[in-house]
């Protein structure tokens, strides 16, 4: 295992008062001058060209992925600007996708366990954050600097994803029932699960009525844990997510969907209970087959329920990623067949386009959303732009909020906020990277996308 020490497990701790007394200021401010400017800062990389930035905590530590100088993907925390290698469970990859909301030092992810191949020959749900390689991968937590393989339900594969402020982690794995709903390569059924909170302890959660299989993504510090239910399909969305769901000790409740079949998924929760994600729409799935994708973020609390979040102007499908506890929602707003993406910011049913919302000077075009703390903090990946376009660079960010606090810039911001922004093509890398996370490179034969 590969593993550097993780200096910044100390600054996590004394800083932790003042990140939490900077997001009651943000939280004050943002009720009083909507929506802030951002500077954003690229991240830098392990030695390779692309990187992404896919959650943060309190302290403002961006977590996720950057390509190593030998084309492998491994997960990384940035201190400043500067990436620290984690390393490994042994196998070439490594990333942390999910809402990682612990300020103490503990982190979760999945890795390639070895460099053995999936004995089934399944791809399971590590396409998701890696290269499909055909390793098997599992779930690691980090805890006091050292990388601990997470356990299955007695399968080969297991996947770690987010992790609260107690250090609990939550995540998927499978056992050993060879499920008749999973769909070629996948073979073994699926549970989603709790890690901890002792070392190596796992706990199942149960899915929604009949469905066989579940997954769970997030988890808040009540315990509270957001997922999905669904059918084995591919490990990856599609009908593996009919249901979205929320387990309060252990009981699992349909929180509901905006009338679509399939992708219905929370991706994180706050402190609050409130719940951002995304789910498709009517007419996705016919006659049992998802044929078309078109999901729109959603926004959900009890007892209000689901709130749809449109996609930016001009757009058609759009994503959640990310919620902090005052409630503001970050995600990625997209064009027909991801053609091209830009991240958005979302509260009290504003949405704003997080490129219009950037202090000028910066040659990133910001494409997709990771999280967002409680500081307004944004982490997530943009292109670096090349005359107007993407170039092949694809680089982590954060975005740090900057309130100007003039009655000027209110408005300004507000009159933005209804004004059509500017889009550039995704690099056909970076384009394949957002359907692999979505399980729809494998599926693109039986799909159609909208037009």
């Amino acid at each position: 295992m590969k593993f550097r020490t993780l200096k910044y497990i100390t600054a996590l701790t004394l800083f932790l008062a003042l990140a939490v007394a900077a997001g009651l200021r943000a939280q004050n401010q943002l009720s009083v001058h909507g929506f802030p400017r951002y500077q954003i800062i690229p991240l830098g990389s392990l030695g390779g060209t692309v990187s992404s930035g896919n959650t943060i905590n309190n302290i403002g530590s961006p977590m996720g992925f950057s390509v190593t100088s030998d084309g492998n993907v491994h997960a990384a925390i940035w201190s400043s600007t500067s990436p620290t290698d984690l390393g490994t469970l042994g196998g070439p990859n490594s990333n942390i996708g999910w809402p990682v909301k612990n300020n103490r030092g503990v982190i979760a992810g999945v890795s390639e366990f070895s460099d053995t191949l999936d004995p089934l020959g399944e791809e399971f749900s590590c396409p998701v954050l890696l290269p499909p390689t055909g390793f098997s991968c599992v779930g690691f937590v980090i805890h006091n600097g050292v990388m601990s393989a997470l356990p299955t339900l007695g399968g080969n594969n297991g996947f770690a994803t987010g992790v609260n402020g107690p250090g609990l982690a939550v995540g998927w794995a499978e056992n050993t029932v060879h499920d008749p709903t999973c769909s070629f390569p996948q073979v073994l059924q699926f549970e989603a699960v709790i890690y901890g909170p002792a070392a190596g302890q796992i706990q199942q959660l149960p899915p929604f009525d009949v469905d066989p299989d579940s997954a769970a993504t997030a988890i808040n510090d009540s315990g509270q844990v957001v997922g999905i239910s669904g059918l084995c399909d591919v490990a990856i969305g599609a009908l593996s997510a009919q249901h979205a769901l929320l387990w309060q000790d252990g009981k699992p409740v349909n929180i509901g969907n905006l009338g679509g079949g399939a992708f219905n998924t929370p991706m994180a929760i706050n402190n609050r209970g409130q719940i951002a994600g995304f789910s498709d729409l009517p007419g996705d799935v016919v006659d049992g087959v998802l044929t078309n994708v078109n999901f729109h973020a959603f926004f959900w609390t009890k007892p209000s329920g689901i709130v749809e979040i449109k996609p930016l102007a001009g757009d058609e499908i759009s994503e959640a990623t990310g919620i902090n506890n005052q409630g503001v929602v970050i995600g990625t707003s997209f064009t027909a067949g991801f053609a091209s993406a830009r991240a958005f910011l979302w509260q009290n049913g504003q949405i704003e386009d997080l490129n219009t919302l950037a202090i000028p000077g910066s040659n990133l075009f910001l494409i997709t959303t990771g999280d967002i703390n409680d500081s307004g903090e944004i982490t997530g990946q943009a292109c670096v732009l090349s005359n107007g376009s993407c170039s092949s660079e694809i680089v982590a960010f954060l975005g740090i909020p900057v309130w100007s606090g003039s009655a000027g810039e209110v408005a300004t911001s507000s009159a933005r906020a209804n004004t059509p922004a500017a889009r550039v093509l995704l690099p056909e890398s970076a384009r394949q990277m957002v359907l692999r996370r979505h399980g729809l490179s494998r599926m693109a034969s039986r799909l159609t996308t909208p037009s």
